[in-house]
């Protein structure tokens, strides 16, 4: 949309260099070589910490964000997103490194439903094995920062917890939760870039794709500037 507006104001006032300089920009932050270390400096170098090797805590923090639900009525359907952090949930659960699971109640601005996503994940996790009374939903939620305090809420401050969010999300979330007195144990999932990323023609081919992770790295970065601006960092 900002390279669309650039060109737009580009014709409109005649300024050929910022129609030049819009189309490098969106050809560069449309191609893997750009957008793949773009991003690796957003998730930090991929490692998938193994379970052995995971402190225990008192529970396990799945934060929302990883679905999107349809509802029709009283039906709903499910499009998994990042599927990963639940399943590594299950894991670490199913490993002894907690008693419990906290599903936060993510609720999406753009697409009000009557059912969050926790309840939804916790029908998931029961159906995994996981006793119900294992598992815990906070408060409806719309971000982060709303997570951490529901959480709180929930199950009380000065805990240790095992934080379970995307790579690229931990930073950010850490910091939220860390506020509100707890003692995280950050154990980073759904990395969306590669340990080993080769060099080839196609490392140079822009795509749709590669461009969506441009956007979501500099959206994630965003978030991290509001959040310090708003004192949540410190």
């Amino acid at each position: 949309m900002t390279f669309i507006l650039l060109n737009l104001i580009g014709l409109v006032k005649n300024k050929k260099k910022l129609i030049y300089i819009s189309t490098v920009l969106l050809y560069v932050t449309s191609t893997p070589i750009f957008s793949n270390h773009f991003f690796k400096i957003i998730e930090g170098e991929y490692y998938r910490t193994p379970i052995n090797e995971i402190d225990s805590a008192s529970s396990i923090v799945v934060l929302s964000g990883m679905m999107r639900i349809n509802e029709f009525k009283d039906n709903y359907t499910v499009e998994w997103e990042d599927a990963d952090r639940f399943f590594a949930a299950i894991d670490l659960f199913n490993s002894g490194k907690a008693e419990s699971i906290v599903f936060t109640g993510g609720k999406s601005p753009f697409n009000k439903t009557s059912k969050s996503e926790g309840e939804i994940l916790k029908k998931y996790a029961i159906s995994n094995g996981v006793l119900k009374e294992s598992i815990m939903v906070t408060k409806d939620v719309e971000n982060t920062a709303d997570e951490a305090i529901a959480v709180k809420e929930l199950i009380g401050s000065n805990k240790n917890i095992i934080l379970v969010t995307s790579a690229f999300h931990m930073f950010r979330a850490k910091k939220m939760f860390e506020k509100q007195g707890f003692n995280v144990i950050a154990y980073k999932v759904d990395y969306k870039t590669s340990p080993n990323q080769k060099l080839t023609i196609m490392s140079f081919l822009p795509s749709s794709g590669n461009l969506s992770l441009t956007e979501v790295g500099f959206r994630e970065i965003i978030g991290r500037i509001f959040y310090v601006i708003k004192g949540y960092n410190k």
